[in-house]
């Protein structure tokens, strides 16, 4: 009788495969939800193409401060993350990267992007700096806040400021409307993803606005959706940029139409596709801007 052949293990990760999971590099609808808006602010504030320079340092800055983000989310979790089904496996509560290795990674990126930053005027290094703040203290605003994407939302939205400071060295009423357009967008997508841990969440006492807004998170989500929506019209109109805005206004809207009808059952799958194809909606509003402004 042969005795049972034991399976191979399974090959050690590498450091850099695990700090890439860290970081979300397989994820990129993290920082395209971020990137889209910041753009747009972007294109608004500079009267058309911003030039090479400010376009890499912002893509790049968004790339490099999500990923910093999703590093302090990741070590302000760890213990969270073990009872949640969709979060077990990350590396740091898995324990496959250490916590002062997290940090490095963290502090690393951190400091890239505000070097970055650095490459432009004063004014946009003195507003990345609550900026960082902010994204370090949202994970623990979960604890004890009721609507923790508000202040995400907060932490996401400094993009804008940043881009207005770096092209005019102000931040005028207008980055100040798109800058609340785009909150509504983050409580919006942020809801339906917390929709997708909202069992899990609600037994380890995780605050989300998906728990607090309960039986009325799906209007809540179409609601933010729509205020996103009309403010951004609002304060865009009056630069008239023509069929091109409209059109990208357009799809916009029907993407919202089509989030309807993914999450209206609140099911894991429909909310967690809704969530990940979100960053289209911004997509679609800064083609219709950059086109506008190009055609104008």
């Amino acid at each position: 009788m042969t005795s049972p052949v034991a399976s191979p293990a399974a090959p050690a990760r590498s450091k850099l495969s695990l700090y890439l999971d860290l970081i979300r590099w397989n994820r990129p609808a993290g920082w395209l939800v971020l990137v889209w808006p910041t753009l747009a602010a972007l294109w608004v504030a500079a009267d058309g193409f911003p030039g090479w320079h400010l376009l890499l340092v912002f893509v790049l800055g968004t790339v490099l401060m999500r990923s910093a983000g999703c590093t302090i989310n990741d070590i302000a979790d760890r213990d969270f993350d073990k009872h949640v089904k969709r979060t077990t496996q990350r590396p740091i509560t898995s324990g496959q990267v250490s916590v002062p290795e997290a940090v490095m990674v963290g502090v690393v990126l951190t400091l890239v992007a505000f070097g970055l930053v650095l490459s432009t005027r004063w004014e946009a290094v003195a507003w990345s700096v609550p900026a960082v703040l902010f994204t370090i203290l949202y994970p623990f605003t979960k604890r004890f806040f009721a609507m923790p994407q508000a202040f995400l939302g907060i932490a996401f939205n400094f993009g804008i400021v940043i881009a207005f400071a770096a092209v005019t060295g102000s931040v005028p009423l207008a980055a100040w409307v798109l800058w609340l357009a785009n909150m509504f967008l983050v409580l919006a997508y942020d809801t339906e993803y917390a929709m997708v841990d909202r069992d899990d969440d609600l037994k380890i006492g995780m605050k989300t606005s998906a728990i607090t807004l309960g039986r009325f998170d799906v209007a809540g989500i179409m609601a933010f959706f729509v205020l996103c929506w009309g403010l951004t019209a609002w304060v865009l109109a009056p630069y008239q940029l023509g069929w091109p805005f409209w059109l990208g206004m357009g799809a916009a809207a029907a993407q919202l139409v089509w989030h309807y009808t993914l999450i209206r059952h609140r099911t894991r799958e429909g909310c967690f596709v809704a969530f990940s194809k979100s960053h289209w909606i911004g997509a679609c509003m800064f083609a219709g801007v950059a086109l506008g402004f190009a055609l104008r």
